[in-house]
């Protein structure tokens, strides 16, 4: 039995980054699955493992933990498994590309599928999807990243920063070349950023088998169709 369980949708959105940053500390799971997720939900709030509204959800089961919320759950595995940086400064850094990350794939469902994407829609959001874009590429340029080296925060290993900003971009790259585009023209050292993170072995096999799970699944359901029909990527 592995150390961990993870409470999210069949499909990698919010949850691939806890997966990724489990991959990337050479930790092993269990996926709940969705019929657990929604009895969970469904239930009273004083049977739940943690107050929760959605998932994802991770419970630790060697230490009795259960936390909400990606952003809290990266940082929960950041600190548990001794994976940010010691200085403040970056730790502090680490923790605003977590949820700057967060609120680039809010933005994307556009809040969840509050709405649904239009031709208008996406038009009128491109621009600032591009200075999402810049807020990466610049972080990476004060922290000394090339185009074909280096990482966002610096230093000489890839960190949870880099996990993510990989998880974010590479997720929605691979599957919107339209996005893919954009991304190259508007953040080139990102992108080749997310490539070569996105190639190291554990993330490498964990998109395999997002691929092999999920199919070409992003966050599902029709936020996900009203998105592909927009970005012609039916």
């Amino acid at each position: 039995m592995s150390d961990y369980t993870l409470y999210y949708w069949s499909v990698p959105f919010r949850g691939q980054f806890v997966r990724a940053v489990l991959a990337h500390a050479g930790k092993t799971w269990d996926e709940a699955g969705d019929a657990a997720i929604l009895k969970l939900m469904e239930g009273p709030v004083k049977k739940m493992p943690v107050p929760f509204m959605g998932p994802p959800l991770l419970i630790d089961r060697r230490a009795d933990v259960a936390i909400a919320q990606m952003p809290a759950i990266i940082l929960y595995l950041g600190e548990t498994l001794a994976l940010l940086p010691a200085a403040p400064t970056l730790r502090a850094m680490t923790i605003k590309i977590v949820n700057d990350a967060n609120d680039v794939i809010d933005e994307m469902t556009l809040q969840g599928g509050m709405q649904m994407w239009t031709e208008k829609r996406w038009k009128e959001f491109v621009p600032r999807l591009k200075k999402w874009m810049s807020l990466w590429e610049e972080t990476g340029r004060r922290h000394g990243l090339k185009a074909d080296s280096g990482f966002l925060l610096g230093g000489d290993a890839p960190g949870i920063a880099d996990v993510v900003t990989a998880i974010l971009w590479g997720t929605m790259t691979d599957r919107f070349g339209k996005i893919e585009t954009i991304l190259k023209k508007t953040a080139p050292m990102t992108a080749a950023l997310t490539r070569r993170v996105a190639a190291l072995p554990p993330l490498k096999n964990l998109a395999a088998k997002a691929q092999e799970d999920y199919g070409d699944a992003y966050c599902g359901g029709k936020i996900e169709a009203s998105l592909r029909k927009v970005l012609g990527a039916d």
